[in-house]
């Protein structure tokens, strides 16, 4: 069973994630920033996602594509600001659906009795912003996401 805790405060702009992964924080990094793993575990159950970029190293951007059934199409990218491997990613992350409303992701991981505590501060433009994202769902798609990360990591570690 998932431990995830979402904190969304009133009147912040920011999203704190926490969650324990059953894996050593160096598989839980590669799981991350690697293309061949992260089109595995990111996006919703019953969705394929296409890698087009990950270029995990200051200055280097991503691209991600989820694909539904249906045909329909989402697609998500940012710029990696800093990449301390296997510490820390700081990222944007912007839903190309709406453009200008972009995020600074940073995420942490820090390692515990071969286990790793994650912990992900997201930071809008604005609280209406934050309030947005947390309307749209996001939990939801947030817990899919990070369970199937779960079961990657235990089969990698």
């Amino acid at each position: 069973m998932s431990d995830l805790t979402v904190t969304v405060e009133p009147g912040r702009q920011d999203i704190v994630i926490t969650r324990t992964f059953d894996a050593p924080r160096d598989v839980v990094f590669k799981a991350m920033t690697e293309p061949e793993h992260l089109a595995r575990w990111w996006g919703l159950d019953g969705t394929d996602t296409v890698v087009d970029r990950a270029e995990a190293r200051p200055g280097g951007t991503w691209r991600f594509v989820e694909k539904a059934a249906g045909g329909e199409e989402y697609a998500f990218h940012g710029v990696f600001h800093d990449v301390v491997a296997p510490e820390r990613i700081v990222q944007t992350f912007e839903f190309e659906g709406m453009p200008g409303h972009v995020a600074m992701d940073t995420h942490m991981l820090e390692e515990k009795d071969g286990r790793t505590l994650y912990r992900a501060i997201s930071v809008f433009q604005t609280v209406e912003d934050r309030d947005g994202m947390v309307s749209s769902g996001m939990e939801e798609g947030l817990a899919q996401s990070l369970d199937a990360l779960e079961r990657l990591v235990r089969g990698l570690a």
